[in-house]
Parts: C-alpha cells; sequence; structure tokens
C-alpha cells in the first residue's frame, strides 16, 4: 500500500481494502500529494528503463489546477540533451481535442451548428468525388469518429465505407475536413486560428500546429523501440488531427479550461463530455466490420474519449505518430488527471504504470485502445529475437501466439521492426506464423504482401495482396499496392 510507512498501517489499510472488495465498495481515485511526486520520481525512472523509453515530461492536475510538472531522461539518445519542462514534444492525436475545443467555441457565437452538413460551409465534395454520402456529415459526426471514413487514406482516394452517423470508426481524416471547414468559415489558416481562439486565452505560448524556429533548440526527438534516433518530423502544413507539437505544461492548461468550463457554454462543455457513440469493443479502426456488440464503459464524445467507471467519468485522449507517444485522462468531477508525453514508439508501454500510481481506479481505454506492456509477452518477444535471433525466439513464444498472448497487432509491429533493420528473412517467417494464426485477417496477408514487397518477392507479394482483397475488398491501400505490383510486372 502506498504512502504509509507503519507497518500496522500498512496490514490495517490491506485489510479494508480486502473488505472493500468482499463487500463490492468500489476503492476511490488516489489522492495526487507529495508522496505521489516523490514515488513517481523513483518508479518511473526505472519503467523507463525497462521499456526503453529515452524522455517522458509529466504533468499532474489536482482541484483543476496544474500540480506538478517534471521532465524525465533524454530527448536525444545522441546528443544526451536533457529533457526539461519546456522541452516540446509532437502531440500526435492529442491535436483532436484542441481542434474540437476550438469547434466549439465556433458554435457559441454561432459561427458553425454541429448538425449542418459541413458541406454547406465549404461547397464541392472535398475529396469523395461521386459519394453523396459526404453531405450527411456534420461537425458532431466528425467529433464524434462517425464519418464512415478510415483512419488515413494511404495511397487510394478517401472513401466513405459506410452511413455517416451509423456507428464509430476512428478517423483521424475526418479532422482533417473538419480542419479545413474551419478556415473557410473564419477565413483565417488554421494554426492562426486555433493560436487566437485557444493558445492565447489559455496561455499555451509553446503550442503550435506549424514549426516554429524556437522548436530546433526545444523539441524531443523521436526514437524507435531500440530506442534509435529517428528523423524529427517538422510540420510545414497543418494537420489537424496530428501536427500539433506542444509542452506538458502547455497541455496541462488545455486540460484545465475543460475541466473547469473555461472558454465555453455550461450547455456546450456539457455535450463535449456527453456520450455520443458507444465503441465497438473490438476495435477502434471499425470501417470493414459492423459491431456485434458496443461497450458499456468506453463511448466518445465531441472530440474526447469518455470512461464511465465506478470512479466517475473521465475523458481521455492517446496519441500515436509512432516515434512519440502520449496520453491524457482527467476526472470530471474530482478535477483531477494527467498528461504524459514520450518520445518513444515504446512510450505507452509505460502509460498503465504512470495512471495507476498517479490516480488508481478502473481504466477501460488500456484494454480498448490496446498497447502492450513492457512486461508483456509480446516485448519480451521482442527482446528474445534482439538477443538470440528469430528462430530460437519462436519456438519459445509458440504458445502465446496461438494463445492470443502475443496480438495480431503486436506481431506485425515485430515483423516491421524487423523490415526496418532490412532482416527481410525474419520479418517474413513473422508475417507467415501471423497469417497461420490468423488465416481469416485481410490485414495479416496485406502486410505479409507488403513484406515480401520490401524483399523484392514481387510475385508473392502480389499473390498475398489478391488474398488480402478477397478477404476485404474494401482495402484500398492493398488495391493501390497490387496495381503498382502488376503494373511494374508488366500484367
Amino acid at each position: 500500500m502506498r504512502h504509509v510507512g507503519v507497518c500496522f498501517a500498512v496490514l490495517l489499510l490491506a485489510s479494508l481494502g480486502l473488505a472493500q472488495a468482499k463487500s463490492g465498495a468500489q476503492v476511490p481515485l488516489r489522492r495526487i500529494d507529495q508522496a505521489t511526486v516523490r514515488d513517481l520520481e523513483k518508479t518511473v525512472p526505472e519503467a523507463m528503463k525497462k521499456a526503453d523509453v529515452p524522455g517522458m515530461s509529466l504533468a499532474l492536475i489536482k482541484d483543476g489546477k496544474t500540480y506538478w510538472v517534471h521532465s524525465f531522461g533524454v530527448n536525444n539518445t545522441t546528443t544526451q540533451q536533457p529533457v526539461t519542462n519546456d522541452t516540446v514534444f509532437e502531440a500526435a492525436s492529442l491535436s483532436k481535442p484542441v481542434l474540437a475545443y476550438a469547434v466549439l467555441k465556433l458554435a457559441d457565437v454561432g459561427k458553425i451548428d454541429l448538425d449542418t452538413p459541413l458541406t454547406k460551409y465549404l461547397p464541392g465534395t472535398y475529396d469523395v468525388s461521386g459519394d453523396n454520402r459526404i453531405n450527411q456529415i456534420t461537425a458532431r459526426i466528425v467529433l464524434s469518429h462517425r464519418t464512415g471514413f478510415p483512419n488515413w487514406r494511404g495511397d487510394g482516394p478517401l472513401q466513405i465505407y459506410f452511413k455517416p452517423g451509423e456507428r464509430f470508426s476512428y478517423s483521424g481524416e475526418g479532422f482533417v475536413y473538419l480542419g479545413k471547414v474551419v478556415e473557410h468559415i473564419t477565413g483565417m489558416p488554421l494554426n492562426d486560428f486555433i493560436k487566437k481562439t485557444v493558445f492565447d486565452p489559455l496561455g499555451m505560448t509553446s503550442s503550435s500546429y506549424l514549426w516554429r524556429a524556437d522548436y530546433e533548440q526545444r523539441a524531443a526527438t523521436g526514437h524507435d523501440g531500440d530506442a534509435q534516433v529517428r528523423e524529427k518530423y517538422k510540420p510545414k502544413e497543418v494537420n489537424a488531427a496530428a501536427s500539433l507539437h506542444t509542452t506538458a505544461a502547455d497541455y496541462a492548461l488545455f486540460m484545465e479550461a475543460i475541466l473547469n468550463g473555461t472558454g465555453l457554454k455550461t450547455a456546450t462543455r456539457k455535450a463535449m463530455l456527453t456520450a455520443q457513440v458507444a465503441v465497438d469493443p473490438e476495435c477502434t479502426n471499425c470501417t470493414n466490420s459492423e459491431p456485434k456488440s458496443v461497450s458499456k464503459e468506453v463511448f466518445w464524445g465531441l472530440g474526447v474519449g469518455l470512461q464511465k467507471t465506478p470512479q466517475g467519468e473521465s475523458f481521455w485522449h492517446w496519441g500515436d505518430n509512432g516515434a512519440f507517444k502520449c496520453y491524457m485522462v482527467a476526472y470530471v468531477k474530482q478535477k483531477t488527471g494527467l498528461v504524459m508525453f514520450t518520445n518513444s514508439e515504446n512510450g505507452l508501454a509505460i502509460r498503465e504504470d504512470v495512471v495507476e500510481e498517479v490516480l488508481g481506479g478502473e481504466q477501460p481505454a488500456f484494454q480498448w485502445a490496446k498497447y502492450d506492456t513492457y512486461n508483456s509477452p509480446a516485448f519480451r518477444f521482442w527482446a528474445a529475437i534482439k538477443d538470440k535471433g528469430a528462430g530460437v525466439a519462436i519456438p519459445e513464444f509458440q504458445a502465446e501466439m496461438k494463445s492470443g498472448g502475443i496480438s495480431e497487432e503486436s506481431m506485425n509491429t515485430i515483423a516491421y521492426r524487423l523490415v526496418g533493420r532490412k532482416n527481410y528473412a525474419d520479418a517474413i517467417r513473422i508475417f507467415q506464423l501471423n497469417v497461420a494464426d490468423h488465416p481469416d485477417s485481410w490485414n495479416a496477408y496485406d502486410s505479409l504482401g507488403e513484406g515480401y514487397m520490401d524483399a523484392g518477392n514481387k510475385e508473392l507479394a502480389i499473390q498475398n495482396y489478391e488474398r488480402s482483397l478477397q478477404l476485404n475488398p474494401k482495402n484500398s491501400n492493398g488495391e493501390a499496392m497490387l496495381k503498382k505490383l502488376k503494373a511494374n510486372a508488366g500484367q
């Protein structure tokens, strides 16, 4: 039990906790205090070392105010420059709640109606030529991820996969579209508009969707799963869904605004934090399948995920730009929460440890937006591959693969890491195992096709892309790759 130094007190509290569990009573959220800070200063570096995360910045919110901001590790494993509280990170999909807040401010002044089709504001068919369903998409539908768009269009044209508003499927493309609508309504570049309506009023002086000159000295560098430096993305154009750069302290100010209702009408803030749709428990990007059931704990509001748990309702979001990972969660009634930014592909592997240490409570979003923890079978499998080679590691972890302890997505991630190392033989072997364990997965065949393509085996690449398209005729990426391969092969 945390924060208690007397053995008798530990035993007493443990007994009380056991009694609460037996009686069905719920253990409340942890109370953020100086003991929390002391524990984090010890446990976070340990978790970062286990997960191979070079750098991290963390902000805690208590009673609706930023309580503590602290940074750990280095922003670049080559230079060893330390992360500080002024270090700027890629916010990835934490960009989306900020755009949502800006759109809701527009709604408050009557510049946009959340239920009016966006084509009324931005004439034309956008990028979905010939599909009249674009006329059904509203700001509310975008903000609650019900557009029918894929997350990203890939190499093919943008498509609408189901009737807008019908169900949930996470989409960055929807937010890009909404950002262009906002520019048309306001007559301002999106970053300028958000600076004027969000960053400046909230004091977020380090935040921008575009690269700034001062970021050259302040920005963290991203790293792959082996803590190797990746090329830094410096956005010259706004991506409303993913290009925000910010600090933990700045983003905590934004979260304060949501918790305290700053800048929004009461009814508008309430709508933001009201469930618009329940998610499919089995997937985040669900364009190709209708849900067999819907979650009773994880929902989407307007721009933010929502959790309903015995500890209360919370809003949350995660961010994944590959070499940068981040997470935020806050409880509305208690006005408590945190935001963490990391400069590592492994950053979300320590998410559960950090949230448990700070807040505790049930976090059903972890099981929905799945990421392997640093002590998971997938992490240990990758460590074994690096240490012993795939030939030795595969038999050791065969049971975890068969049981699903190492997921289809995790197997793909491991195989792509091997592709990145140009170890095509082992990568293809992992892709093949994934296909064998998931023979009905179009994505497994798509990935195996890509592995063969990268290895230069066009014939087998074509065969696997064709199988992927048989399983999912709407796989636009597979269709585009297949056309490219056949054109190069003269077919």
